[in-house]
């Protein structure tokens, strides 16, 4: 059994639909990435979840009970960070933990137990005593994780995570976050493919309130709904014989040269046709004109350039 099921969900605000219908379910134990363009109707999506909005239509279980039914019970086997992450500046972070912790219920033994592993999962020990609003913005965001987890969630549902971060704060907050999947279950919305490749098992994309596309990053990929696979290609090889040789691979659609004035050798970017990858071929192709292959992979562009297709596309 799915440990989360939307099924016909729909929220409008207005005459606004800002979610239109939405179906999907998380098994447990999955790290899923929620994408969509402003506007779309993730945040909303997730608000519905964690019942910080109530859906006019549809159905909403966590573990086979319906949040209508069991609310309160529903909300405990939650952990919510929202993009926001309210903090009370004015406490240290121990004390925030305190306060969250008795709203949730803990105390005593069992609440000192639970703040020690949230503490300890997410690095902030050495902040503990120091007042929140002299943390820095990694380290907030460290503490708004910490308030998530703390009451040992089923399921953690995190809203851009990692926005306003500099990239060694993201890489940090990106490990932490895959440390924390391999215990639980994880909806994760961001705009970052690269928190998408490097922590996600699955891919949910919405689309002006609508699901437009569900699966695994290599599977959505490999369906050529971006025009086909992207792989970037290197060669010791004359530049023009190279790229009409692989303009002439059947798995090949277009061949561009993306060789730069400082490139001391040809680069192609290489896109397959629908559904097919062609990097077997191009690899042959290599060994049969002797030619040293010093790049072949696939452009990191790929995910981009499917959410891009998607969400221009999608209705």
């Amino acid at each position: 059994m799915a440990l989360v099921q939307l099924q016909d969900v729909a929220k409008s605000f207005g005459e606004v639909r800002a979610v239109d219908g939405v179906t999907f379910s998380i098994g447990r134990g999955e790290v899923v990435g929620f994408l969509g363009p402003n506007g779309a109707g993730k945040t909303t999506t997730m608000r519905l979840i964690t019942q910080g909005l109530e859906a006019d239509e549809g159905r909403i279980e966590i573990d086979g009970v319906s949040l209508h039914d069991a609310p309160l019970e529903a909300r405990r086997r939650i952990g919510y960070l929202p993009e926001s992450n309210p903090l009370y500046g004015e406490m240290l972070v121990g004390e925030f933990l305190e306060y969250v912790g008795r709203l949730r219920g803990l105390e005593g033994a069992d609440l000192r137990r639970r703040i020690e592993r949230a503490v300890e999962q997410t690095g902030i020990g050495d902040m503990y005593n120091r007042s929140i609003a002299r943390l820095s913005k990694g380290y907030r965001q460290r503490t708004g994780l910490a308030q998530a987890i703390l009451a040992e969630p089923d399921l953690l549902i995190l809203d851009e995570p990692t926005e306003g971060l500099d990239p060694n704060q993201r890489a940090e907050i990106r490990r932490l976050i895959t440390h924390l999947g391999a215990e639980r279950t994880v909806l994760l919305s961001t705009h970052v493919m690269q928190e998408v490749r490097a922590t996600c098992d699955r891919l949910l994309i919405i689309h002006r309130g609508r699901i437009i596309a569900d699966g695994s990053v290599d599977d959505l990929l490999a369906g050529g709904t971006a025009g086909g696979m992207r792989i970037t290609v290197e060669l010791e090889a004359d530049e023009n014989a190279a790229r009409a040789a692989l303009e002439r691979l059947p798995a090949v659609a277009e061949v561009r040269s993306t060789r730069g004035p400082d490139d001391r050798r040809p680069r192609f970017l290489v896109v397959g046709r629908d559904g097919e990858d062609p990097r077997p071929d191009v690899s042959g192709l290599a060994r049969e004109h002797g030619w040293t292959l010093w790049e072949l992979a696939r452009d990191r562009d790929d995910l981009e350039a499917l959410f891009r297709q998607l969400t221009r596309e999608g209705t």
